[in-house]
């Protein structure tokens, strides 16, 4: 594929994806961007360390060949014309597989309201995984920061992250609230002349791609538990659908049964699925952090 910006190193191959897994030559080109603000730090920093760490796995025998794209604040000076994302940065990352990215600003004004959700959007990132653990030696208001290690997968593009909302105070929203009021018969909204409004939609099939790739994950990696967490106590055509349709993949796709009577599934291997509301588990992981691990 040809880009108008975009420089195609000139050595350097594709990665390729194969039967739902990648498949990295010694060479690969990797997409970058470099981001805003101290994103242009960052990448100065981050690029030399990263060439080492590869340098010294492989004794020189493998090397990232590097091919800048745009997006952010660099977008707008390259393409002009208010562009924040271009769509050549969106084929290129959807060729080449494998990106990495600094942070990024939200333009002020109309347009993109966050470059990184639309990114996910775009692409399709479901999956935020983020591993958290101690390091020794690091300060920490954690009395038993040791005992903290866990791997934390986000839906990325559903909730919350599909953005959909209505300013206060605009023709949009009255419109949105006139229909919950008149015709859902909605009767709950405290102060609907100054409501903003924002809708979570949260789907089985949304649900369960996240819960089945936390699950294998734990799997791959011998953890030993998989922690649904939710707010189903409050929502419970959302949240709670969430965790019910969670024990259902798990069931489905893994074999799992009731643990107890339930609702705690265990798999064939052991591996215990369990759910909790959001406000047991930010307590639970200072005081008990040992107890979670996906």
């Amino acid at each position: 594929m040809a880009f108008d910006k975009i420089v195609v190193p000139a050595t350097g191959e594709k990665i390729s994806l194969r039967d739902g897994k990648l498949h990295v030559p010694d060479n690969p080109i990797v997409a970058f961007i470099e981001g805003d603000g101290t994103g242009v730090d960052i990448w100065a920093a981050s690029q030399p360390v990263l060439d080492a760490a590869v340098e010294k796995a492989y004794g020189g025998t493998r090397k990232i060949s590097w091919m800048e794209v745009y997006a952010g604040e660099k977008a707008n000076e390259v393409y002009g014309e208010a562009i924040w994302l271009p769509e050549e940065t969106l084929d290129a990352i959807d060729e080449y597989l494998v990106a990495i990215k600094g942070p990024l600003t939200t333009p002020v004004g109309g347009g993109i309201r966050s470059i990184n959700v639309a990114l996910r959007q775009r692409l399709d990132l479901y999956a935020c995984v983020r591993p958290v653990q101690y390091f020794n030696g690091v300060p920490s208001p954690v009395k038993r920061p040791e005992l903290v290690d866990m791997v934390i997968f986000r839906e990325n593009t559903e909730d919350i992250y599909a953005g959909i909302e209505w300013e206060a105070y605009t023709d949009d929203v009255k419109k949105v609230i006139n229909f919950l009021q008149v015709e859902m018969g909605v009767n709950k909204i405290r102060f609907p002349e100054s409501s903003g409004i924002g809708i979570k939609p949260v789907s089985e099939e949304g649900t369960g791609r996240l819960v089945k790739a936390a699950i294998q994950y734990a799997i791959d990696n011998d953890r030993k538990s998989v922690t649904l967490v939710h707010k189903g106590n409050i929502m419970k055509y959302t949240e709670g659908a969430f965790m019910g349709w969670g024990y259902k993949v798990a069931a489905e796709e893994f074999g799992a049964t009731p643990l107890d009577g339930g609702p705690w599934h265990v798999l064939p291997n052991g591996l215990i699925v369990k759910d909790v509301i959001a406000d047991a588990m930010l307590q639970q992981i200072l005081t008990r952090p040992a107890e979670y691990e996906v």
